[in-house]
């Protein structure tokens, strides 16, 4: 195994524990905003590792920079998609989670 496998399959399995944390958080989280933070944010990681582990094994450049511009049209989809559904959500009087304790009256 030479250095380029073994640097892929860090990043690969860095990106599946990111991808991991993110499906937790959906299932784990109380409302929907604190839900389109995990995925937003952890899954968009997750993407940008498992697509770096990718990279070093493109054999060639154009399958390379196809990989670079996936990531980034997910990266633009992702945080307008979850734009438009927290939007959405508040203006269907969604109330973002709050716990007991931190409630003042």
């Amino acid at each position: 195994m030479n250095i380029l496998e073994l640097c892929s399959i860090v990043f690969l399995v860095v990106g599946a524990i990111f991808f991991l944390a993110g499906t937790i958080g959906l299932l784990r989280f109380p409302d929907v905003y604190t839900r389109l933070q995990a995925l937003a944010k952890v899954d968009n990681l997750g993407l940008g590792f498992t697509s770096i582990g990718l990279l070093f094994q493109a054999p060639e450049l154009m399958i390379a920079m196809k990989i670079i511009l996936i990531w980034l049209l997910t990266l633009v989809a992702s945080s307008t998609i979850s734009f438009l559904i927290a939007r959405r959500a508040m203006k269907r009087g969604v109330i973002p989670w709050r716990a007991k304790e931190h409630i003042i009256e």
